[in-house]
């Protein structure tokens, strides 16, 4: 499966550094992804609800880890590359997260 595009909306909150849409294969979309900065760096979070329990379930996510790390590796990369087209700083947290995904 390949991505053919992802569109990045970049939000400037305390956790919350994007929101993200991922298009695979010219023909799937998944909306809702974000990127996060956690307590030990940045991580892409799939797109979840609120159950009734008041616990957070995924309703779409990779269900292996080679393609978790494709993803979030893509991901990364063009979150980079939108804040650098933007003209705003790239966090070195941001770099070590990219250089630490498996390839």
């Amino acid at each position: 499966m390949e991505i053919t595009e992802i569109t990045i909306s970049i939000r400037d909150e305390d956790k919350l550094k994007a929101f993200v849409n991922v298009t695979f294969d010219d023909c799937f979309v998944v909306r809702g992804m974000k990127v996060i900065k956690g307590a030990t760096g940045y991580f892409v979070s799939m797109p979840s609800r609120k159950m009734s329990d008041g616990a957070y379930r995924d309703i779409a996510h990779p269900i292996n880890n080679r393609f978790r790390a494709q993803i979030e590796r893509e991901i990364m990369e063009e979150y980079k590359r939108v804040l650098e087209s933007e003209g705003l700083d790239v966090d070195e947290e941001v770099l070590q997260t990219i250089a630490s995904i498996p390839t």
